[in-house]
């Protein structure tokens, strides 16, 4: 239930509007529903408020066009089944990212993405057929790139050291957590298992650190919000909307569940969801600039000793440790 936050406070908005014009407002009954009706509706607001522009941003934007310390990424879950590359592929020429990371990329995608090689050389690659494929194209030098299964055998993620322009090396870990859901897991253990172990991994560095991908989870849930807490970074998109990514097939039914993270050495030039491309989620593309004279400028959320707590019992559940997590060479 806390994906349809933002849905359940319109149903009580309206659910109020029709309240008020259809009820005796002098009827006890009718104050008591429209006070448990106005409960739910600041309820779901407090958790989507920061996903508004009604609230400050947490990222400073940035004043720094040098393209030596630019970092773009585009992360695009491209849904495996389908067989629209070619849109990907010119949004990617538009763009120009720095890097691309695709999800549910098998064989076939890497095969039709071979051609982004000529501008894209720096490459990792994963494919499966299972929907947990993964591959890496960067325009710029990739360092102790490794692909590892950390909580699951058949769920990668990758993790790499991305050279910048400017010489600057920038940690980042690209993931892809199975869903909570009938045909995969019960329950979010090993979702929740895998985000809180690269958090607390990362927790530990004090390198530029990046970590974006399909986190099958919405930005404001308890999950992601303790995933920030641990590992202390920012998220570019509050103050500044939601960006749902999915579904994209289903307009009065969309989410963030498409996430880019970054530590306060960053400061951010743009974010966008671009247009779909046959996929059921949009790609977001994040524009970024090291910037890590602003570091002191910006925080993000600190972890108090219950979140802690917490953490280590998610770990613990699924019997896995930070320690998995690798730790690419910042420099």
């Amino acid at each position: 239930m806390d994906f349809p936050r933002f849905q359940l406070l319109i149903f009580a908005v309206i659910l109020t509007v029709v309240m008020i014009a259809f009820l005796d407002l002098r009827s006890t009954a009718t104050i008591i529903l429209l006070g448990l009706t106005g409960l739910c509706l600041f309820w779901q607001l407090w958790w989507i408020l920061p996903y508004t522009p009604l609230l400050p941003i947490e990222v400073k934007r940035s004043h720094d066009q040098s393209p030596n310390r630019k970092l773009s990424i585009l992360t695009s879950n491209v849904l495996t089944s389908n067989r629209n590359a070619a849109a990907l592929i010119d949004l990617v020429k538009e763009h120009e990212p720095e890097l691309l990371v695709t999800l549910e990329s098998d064989q076939w995608w890497q095969e039709q993405l071979a051609e982004l090689e000529a501008e894209m050389p720096h490459t990792i690659k994963c494919p499966l057929d299972n929907r947990y494929g993964m591959h890496l194209y960067s325009r710029l030098p990739l360092h102790d790139g490794e692909i590892c299964f950390l909580v699951e055998d058949d769920v990668p993620s990758i993790h790499v050291a991305v050279e910048l322009r400017s010489g600057d090396r920038v940690r980042a870990h690209f993931l892809h957590p199975a869903p909570p859901s009938p045909t995969e897991n019960e329950e979010s253990a090993e979702r929740d298992a895998e985000l809180i172990i690269v958090a607390r991994s990362v927790a530990d560095s004090d390198q530029p650190v990046i970590v974006a991908g399909d986190l099958n989870d919405v930005a404001w849930s308890s999950t992601t919000r303790l995933f920030r807490k641990i590992s202390g970074l920012l998220d570019p998109r509050i103050g500044r909307g939601m960006f749902n990514t999915f579904h994209a097939g289903y307009p009065l039914m969309r989410w963030p569940l498409d996430h880019l993270f970054h530590s306060h050495h960053f400061t951010l030039r743009s974010i966008k969801r671009l247009p779909s491309i046959g996929s059921d989620h949009f790609p977001l593309f994040t524009s970024l600039s090291f910037t890590p004279t602003q570091k002191n400028q910006q925080e993000g959320p600190t972890a108090e000793r219950e979140d802690r707590q917490r953490a280590t019992e998610i770990a613990n559940e699924k019997e896995v440790s930070k320690a998995a997590v690798p730790k690419p060479n910042a420099g």
